[in-house]
């Protein structure tokens, strides 16, 4: 827990990686608060937290932190080589971080503090769920290292709702510090944060409001300063073409000169101080427009769904907690499905209309050839050709410069644009969606949530995301005690993970 005022920030800063501007000319201090920091994909969040952690070094400008600041920081993705140490050593990292290795105890307290078994200790990391894995380093962060601030990056990925339900506990009440927290969660920005930074291509604003008031005024800022510049390059217009005037004038009348010069000191004037708009870059996320001729896309009928090691998940005679099958479910359906072949078949467990074109995104995006070229992998679609595949790539908001590229560099939300733009252009009409908005920024949530309710696709998704659960389904079902249940609204099961 902090016991003095934390001071970290940044000023003037920016970072490149080699001659690609990452972010420049920031500048933000933090507070005593929990902080909210917010921006589009790719738009150099993540860079801002590991410089500053330390991770990384600014090009310019200055981190700003009080001397001795001792930072927790949980990064997006579990570290590398993790998976088969114990829990027990996972955990003593954090003591050692800081120089009590020998104060094993206090992994026994932490464990109950969190209500753990204390057997987990002695559990290979790996064995344990993703959502609990990034819970144990998130209180390792926060408990055993005793930070002055804590940084999170994307805690609620990979955690179900229940597990969501037990970090907003920790965050809002038993860890008492103030923390700096990277998500698109628009639920979790609401319930825990209480400061507000937007990252955006043109520096950083700040906001002592929670999310939603803070974008309104952000939005309401920009809406000004355009406004104001229309008027600005209305006057300029009018003045340059009053200069025009006294210049012809000023041939028979040189005494007009001095007017035109004073008229030409003012748009000068004008430009020095002319307002800065933002302008966000196209970035359009879009589903395929086909709809199915059929009231009925798809029957599931006697299909059991297994687990990897052949533990049956449930029995079908989505909501749902971590385990109860939700994207087995989702992958078993996938894997049913062959466009070679008649679809519509009376016996079998899954049974496609005729006319379906489906496609599968599967949160972990691991058929992604992340080798390859983001535009080679667009290109690789049946029938598009190297303009479309260019102009496509502009409008998803990926820069010319860039498409190049091989795919491993993009950030996971640019990864998972990618994949959207991908399935569009195998012309779907039914979408199976696992954890769409994971890795999705704000926008591009939004984008989908239009997107469904614009188009005449259909679409049977699985997301922990309560946000976008209420806004985007028309029908939820539940998994139950191994049965798929229909029910009326999620709130109720919403409510009971808590």
């Amino acid at each position: 827990m902090a016991t003095r005022q934390a001071v970290l920030g940044m000023e003037r800063a920016s970072f490149y990686y080699g001659s690609a501007k990452i972010f420049a000319d920031v500048s933000f201090l933090l507070d005593d608060a929990r902080t909210a920091l917010v921006g589009e994909n790719g738009a150099g969040k993540s860079t801002v937290l590991k410089c500053l952690a330390g991770a990384l070094e600014l090009n310019a400008g200055q981190v700003i932190r009080s001397r001795g600041l001792r930072i927790g920081s949980v990064p997006q993705d579990v570290p590398a080589g993790l998976a088969e140490r114990p829990v027990r050593e996972v955990l003593h990292r954090s003591l050692e971080r800081i120089g009590q290795g020998d104060d094993w105890w206090r992994l026994d307290v932490l464990l109950d503090e969190i209500g753990v078994e204390p057997d987990t200790l002695d559990k290979r990391f790996g064995a344990l769920s993703g959502g609990w894995q990034r819970l144990l380093l998130i209180a390792a962060a926060a408990r055993l290292e005793e930070p002055d601030i804590l940084i999170l990056d994307e805690p609620t990925n990979h955690l179900d709702l229940a597990n969501i339900n037990t970090l907003e506990r920790w965050l809002t009440v038993d860890f008492a510090v103030p923390m700096l927290i990277v998500s698109h969660d628009r639920e979790i920005l609401e319930r825990v944060t209480e400061r507000t930074l937007f990252l955006r291509s043109d520096g950083m604003h700040a906001f002592k409001t929670r999310f939603s008031v803070a974008r309104e005024e952000l939005l309401r800022r920009d809406a000004t300063a355009a406004a104001r510049a229309r008027v600005e390059e209305k006057e300029i217009k009018r003045l340059e073409q009053a200069a025009a005037r006294y210049k012809v004038w000023a041939v028979k009348n040189p005494d007009l000169n001095k007017r035109k010069a004073a008229v030409e000191t003012r748009i000068a004037r004008i430009e020095a101080e002319r307002t800065q708009t933002y302008v966000s870059r196209e970035r359009r996320l879009e589903l395929g427009d086909g709809d199915i001729d059929a009231k009925v896309a798809l029957r599931l009928a006697d299909l059991e769904v297994k687990a990897p090691d052949g533990r049956k998940l449930m029995a079908i005679d989505r909501l749902g907690a971590n385990g109860a099958g939700k994207s087995t479910l989702l992958s078993a359906i996938a894997a049913r499905y062959d466009p070679e072949r008649e679809h519509y078949d009376g016996q079998a467990a899954v049974r496609f209309n005729p006319s379906c074109r489906l496609v599968y995104f599967d949160q972990s995006m691991r058929d992604l050839p992340l080798t390859a070229t983001i535009f080679d992998h667009v290109l690789s679609a049946e029938g598009v050709s190297e303009k479309e595949a260019i102009r496509m790539l502009a409008q998803a908001g990926f820069a010319f410069a860039r498409i190049r590229e091989p795919i491993g560099v993009l950030s996971h939300g640019e990864r998972a644009r990618l994949v959207f733009l991908r399935m569009k252009l195998l012309r779907p009409n039914f979408y199976l969606l696992d954890e769409p908005t994971n890795h999705l920024d704000i926008e591009g949530q939004e984008d989908l949530e239009e997107q469904l309710e614009r188009s005449d696709v259909s679409c049977l998704f699985v997301s922990h995301d309560r946000f976008f659960t209420r806004t985007a389904a028309t029908r939820f079902l539940e998994i139950r005690k191994g049965r798929l249940i229909e029910i009326d609204d999620p709130d109720a099961f919403f409510d009971a993970q808590s």
